[in-house]
């Protein structure tokens, strides 16, 4: 696994990234060697962050904590990161033996929306990443894994650009394209 290390405001002694890439060695196991670490250390006062982002094969595992201490945040994000990882083997797992979840998502309602005044919307920011064919199932694993409520992939089965959401029931939604 390649690893990157960066510190913010902080300049990361070697101790510390030898035993970042000495704990992440841990997950080597679970990837074909082409996965991309990616670790940020935050001081801010009193607090620090560390954040641990895998990219392997379309799939993002992320884990963020703060403490007053970098190795006991280290360790946390750590724990997190293998939940994560033994979470997506047993999803994918059940997934294997059950019905698509396609089965399982309520109908779409129809929302429809009257524009009555011409605003004006600001990005703020711009996110581009690969768009790898996934599954339904595991499209919603990786929003979960992220903590998002929204992600964008491509359908294996159509090969278009689909999103899933998640409702606020507590349920998720998929928007495909129409041909209209």
């Amino acid at each position: 696994m390649r690893t990157v290390i960066t510190g913010r405001k902080v300049n990361l002694k070697d101790s510390f990234k030898e035993l970042t890439e000495k704990k992440l060695a841990k997950f080597d196991k679970l990837f074909d060697g082409d996965a991309f670490a990616t670790v940020t250390v935050t001081v801010a006062k009193n607090r620090q962050t560390v954040e641990v982002t895998i990219k392997h094969e379309g799939m993002v595992y992320r884990a963020e904590s703060t403490t007053q201490e970098m190795n006991e945040a280290l360790d946390n994000v750590m724990e997190a990161l293998s939940r994560q990882f033994r979470k997506h083997k047993t999803k994918l797992a059940k997934c294997l033996r059950k019905d698509s979840l396609e089965n399982y998502l309520p109908l779409q309602e129809d929302n429809s929306y009257v524009d009555t005044e011409e605003e004006k919307y600001d990005v703020v920011k711009t996110k581009s990443f690969s768009v790898k064919p996934l599954d339904i199932d595991e499209a919603i694993l990786q929003m979960n894994m992220i903590g998002h409520q929204f992600f964008m992939f491509r359908n294996q089965q159509t090969n278009e650009i689909n999103v899933v959401y998640h409702r606020k029931n507590g349920n998720y939604g998929l928007l495909t394209p129409n041909e209209d």
